[in-house]
C-alpha cells in the first residue's frame, strides 16, 4: 500500500510541475497581450491603421488578437451587438487562459490526503509488526514512525507549491482579463465614436 501511495505522490508531483511549467509559459504577458498589438492598437485611428492592426493580430496569435479580430470583423454591426459578441468571445478566452488550473487545485487537495493515507498505512504496518514481535526496541519504533511521517511531509511539499502557483496563475488570469477588457473597450469606443 505504501508503494502505491508513494507512486501516486510522485505522479502528482510530476503532473503538478508539468502544469506549472505549461501555464507559466502560456500565461506570459507577451503571449496573451503582445506589445506589438497594443502599440498598433494605441495608434489605430484611420482605416489604414485598422488594416495594420488586423495584420498584426493575424501575425501574432493571442487572446487579445482573437478578440480584436472579432471586433474588427463586426464593426458594421450596431455597437451593442458587437460588444455582446466580444463579451462572449472574451469569456471563451478566459476559459482558455484558465485551462489546467483546475489540475493544480485538485493537487492542492489530494496531495496532503495521499500523504496522510501513506502515513496511516505505514502506521498500520508498523503497529502490526510491533504486535507480533513486541515493543522491545524503542529506537526501532521511533525510526519507523519517522519514516512513516515522510509521506505526510511529501504530500505537503507537493501541495504548498501547487497552492502558491494556483493562486498566482488565477490572479494573473484576472489581471490579463482586465487588461484585455480595457484595451477592447477603448478600441470599440474609439471606432464607433470616429464613425459618427
Amino acid at each position: 500500500m505504501e508503494k502505491i501511495v508513494y507512486t501516486l505522490l510522485a505522479l502528482t508531483s510530476v503532473v503538478g510541475l508539468g502544469v506549472i511549467g505549461w501555464r507559466g509559459w502560456m500565461l506570459r504577458w507577451s503571449q496573451v497581450v503582445p506589445p506589438q498589438i497594443t502599440d498598433s492598437l494605441a495608434e489605430c485611428r484611420s482605416p489604414e491603421d485598422l488594416k495594420r492592426l488586423r495584420g498584426h493580430c493575424e501575425q501574432t496569435p493571442s487572446s487579445l488578437a482573437r478578440l480584436l479580430l472579432l471586433a474588427t470583423d463586426h464593426l458594421d454591426w450596431p455597437k451593442a451587438d458587437n460588444v455582446d459578441s466580444l463579451e462572449t468571445a472574451a469569456r471563451h478566452e478566459i476559459v482558455r487562459l484558465e485551462r489546467g488550473l483546475v489540475v493544480l487545485e485538485i493537487i492542492v487537495g489530494i496531495a496532503p490526503l495521499l500523504g496522510l493515507v501513506g502515513t496511516i498505512a505505514g502506521m498500520m504496518t508498523l503497529f502490526g509488526d510491533i504486535g507480533q514481535s513486541g515493543l522491545g526496541d524503542a529506537a526501532r519504533l521511533a525510526k519507523g514512525i519517522a519514516l512513516i511521517l515522510n509521506a505526510t511531509l511529501i504530500g505537503l511539499l507537493i501541495a504548498i507549491p501547487s497552492l502558491i502557483f494556483w493562486s498566482y496563475f488565477s490572479k494573473k488570469v484576472e489581471v490579463l482579463a482586465v487588461e484585455m477588457e480595457t484595451l477592447c473597450d477603448e478600441f470599440i469606443r474609439r471606432q464607433y465614436r470616429d464613425r459618427k
